[in-house]
């Protein structure tokens, strides 16, 4: 009987083994059946729609969680694979209701350190960067503040259950989200306010630019190594936006021109003139173009994102719109063949935009 029982317990642990081994486990690098999970449940993500293409059913990931729309209509899912090893916090895009669009336009930048107040209850604390010189957009960090508690606290019950691997995603909004949630995931770690051993990953697909280049260093540096990817279609416009206005003030102080009037002092009369016009035309022009952005797309919306969040306080702007995108980018260049099944007619502006275009020249590329 005992012969028997070990026999029994040798057999059951070796069909037990191969189980165990098929586990999931993140690993650094672009992965592309992960990326197309990523078009599957951004296709599906947004109230009515449905894909342009049929993609690949993804069976690994099932949904656990929606949450409950916050601030100016945003809103994440929770999604477990089979064995429970990793979760998805995927961040949903743009809907067509105004005030979805108010948040991507509400583009005056913010200190990527600092608070928010969303309401009379609630101060979104945040840090995105360590760099005092890092801004981000104002507008995407409303939305990562109203749903960053719900996610936070399912992190820590996941965390609970034995779960310590996550993939953030997005596509569009959801990815201009993505990349400041991992970064402020990243910090809350580091201020030991979540499970110092969580592993996490990061792709943004058809980003919008999230902040400055100083915000851009610091994601690009905590995610060294392979572990965030911004992927865009070369033909999509969106990554293209917000529009971005470069001063003297947005460059580190150590450089050519901080001295240009000092060496001007330096030249004779018509020279010193004539520069010192050239110079204040130049950096006149791009001032009067960052304090008229922050009017019309800081001071003014406000207004309008006061009338879906009653009690959002508005805070100081940092005067900036140098724009800069952020992650490991995977460009997926259009060919003509592209264009022949994507028609650039101006019918249907976004058309390269979707998941179809993004689905079709993921597998034209053949990443491995």
């Amino acid at each position: 009987m005992i012969r028997l029982f070990k026999v029994a317990f040798v057999l059951l642990a070796i069909f037990l083994l191969p189980c165990a081994a098929k586990a999931q486990s993140l690993k650094p690098g672009f992965d592309p059946d992960e990326y197309t999970g990523v078009l599957e449940r951004s296709a599906f993500s947004m109230p009515g729609s449905r894909p342009d293409v049929t993609l690949p059913k993804q069976t690994d990931f099932h949904k656990v969680y929606s949450s409950p729309e916050v601030g100016m209509h945003n809103m994440w899912s929770l999604w477990l694979n089979k064995d429970n090893s990793v979760m998805i916090i995927h961040l949903r895009g743009t809907v067509p209701t105004p005030d979805s669009w108010i948040e991507n336009f509400y583009c005056a930048m913010i200190p990527a350190t600092g608070s928010l107040q969303l309401d009379d209850k609630t101060t979104f604390n945040y840090q995105f960067a360590t760099d005092p010189k890092a801004m981000v957009h104002v507008g995407w960090a409303v939305g990562v503040g109203s749903m960053a508690q719900d996610i936070t606290e399912h992190i820590k019950n996941e965390y609970a259950l034995g779960v310590k691997q996550i993939l953030i995603e997005g596509h569009s909004q959801g990815a201009a989200l993505s990349f400041l949630l991992r970064s402020y995931l990243y910090y809350q770690v580091q201020a030991k306010l979540l499970p110092q051993d969580l592993t996490i990953k990061t792709y943004c697909s058809a980003a919008p630019k999230p902040g400055n280049l100083y915000y851009a260093y610091d994601y690009e540096y905590i995610n060294r190594g392979g572990w965030a990817y911004t992927v865009v279609n070369a033909a999509d416009w969106v990554p293209e936006l917000p529009f971005s206005i470069q001063s003297l003030k947005d460059i580190n102080p150590t450089n050519p021109l901080t001295n240009v009037k000092k060496g001007l002092r330096k030249q004779k009369l018509v020279a010193r003139l004539a520069g010192s016009y050239v110079y204040a035309r130049l950096n006149n022009s791009t001032r009067k173009a960052k304090r008229k952005y922050e009017k019309y797309l800081g001071n003014m919306l406000y207004h309008q994102v006061k009338k879906y969040m009653k009690e959002y306080t508005q805070p100081h702007y940092s005067g900036s719109f140098a724009y800069a995108r952020a992650g490991t980018p995977i460009v997926l260049e259009p060919d003509a063949d592209y264009y022949k099944h994507f028609p650039d007619t101006g019918a249907n502006m976004f058309r390269n935009h979707m998941a179809e275009p993004y689905y079709y020249l993921l597998k034209k590329a053949a990443y491995k």
